[in-house]
């Protein structure tokens, strides 16, 4: 399947992974590059030499293209910008702030970037500053959410830019992947689906919660601090949602979340940690790798859109 981001990016075929925290790290990368979508190392809040060893061996397990996700928030930015830059990423893709500060030194370089927004005024104001294609993340997304939905974001984005529009939020098959080219978007980008994945290294506990959640089960924390985050409910979720309703101030609300995100995925603290997922995690109830999952989503996307001529 051909479109623009395929272009692009130089993949086999318009998929990209989400560049989580704690989870996207060489391993799954390579693995999703490797299958002939995109693969993405979360840097985070990382050290800037600690994303060097991730894209050198991501680097040893494949030789197609693979992206890195910079939170631009990081006290680390500056510096990760200059080692992507040193390294050769053929992607940027970049979240919790602008990258146009950046976008010179990426470009010389001949890296594509794709920020990922959360409102038409973002996505518009990445095109003027040089973005190649953007990610439009409605708030079905894991992780930290904005305040639209896919279905409503992905059109209004599309019919404001030129450049291409990719869907996340709430996707992890060909049906998703099927509305989201009919909603304009010439490829989508999946994390919570890529998490049940057997290269993904998250802890098993991590995992299993990912796998048995149900519709219902995320709870969106942090509305009142500005920062809201989606995540599978558990004693911290209650616990949040409780202060927060009581009034609690942002710095006792962000103690009780410090480090919640590692303790799940490193640690398998899945009671008191932050287990991030998207709403779209009761519909992932298998552990595969990621060749198979992409081949069956492409598949089941196809058969869809051919299915779609019976409407004509």
């Amino acid at each position: 399947m051909q479109t623009r981001v395929t272009t692009l990016l130089g993949t086999r075929y318009p998929v990209m992974q989400g560049g989580m925290a704690w989870v996207a790290e060489y391993h799954l990368a390579a693995a999703v590059s490797e299958a002939g979508g995109l693969g993405i190392i979360g840097a985070a809040n990382a050290p800037a030499e600690w994303v060097r060893e991730q894209i050198r061996e991501t680097k040893k397990r494949t030789d197609k293209p693979f992206g890195v996700n910079v939170m631009l928030m990081s006290p680390y930015a500056d510096q990760v910008a200059q080692v992507i830059a040193e390294e050769g990423v053929a992607v940027v893709t970049t979240g919790a702030g602008n990258p146009e500060k950046y976008m010179e030194l990426w470009k010389e370089k001949g890296i594509k970037v794709i920020p990922v927004v959360a409102s038409v005024a973002l996505a518009k104001r990445m095109e003027r500053c040089g973005a190649d294609a953007v990610v439009a993340e409605g708030c079905e997304s894991g992780g930290h959410v904005g305040e639209s939905t896919t279905m409503t974001l992905v059109p209004q984005v599309v019919d404001n830019l030129e450049i291409p529009v990719i869907a996340a939020g709430g996707i992890a098959d060909g049906r998703g992947m099927a509305a989201a080219l009919m909603l304009g978007a010439e490829g989508v980008q999946m994390g919570t689906r890529f998490v049940a994945t057997t290269e993904c290294q998250v802890h098993p506990n991590y995992k299993e919660k990912v796998l048995k959640a149900r519709d219902i089960d995320t709870r969106v924390t942090g509305r009142t601090t500005g920062h809201p985050v989606r995540a599978l409910r558990n004693e911290m979720t209650k616990k949040y949602l409780e202060m927060e309703a009581a009034g609690a101030t942002a710095e006792e609300l962000e103690y009780l979340t410090l480090g919640g995100l590692r303790k799940a995925v490193v640690e398998g603290d899945v009671k008191t940690g932050s287990v991030m997922s998207g709403q779209i995690a009761g519909l992932v109830k298998s552990e595969l790798p990621c060749k198979e999952v992409i081949e069956q989503m492409m598949a089941e996307t196809r058969q869809i859109l051919k299915g779609a001529a019976q409407y004509e």
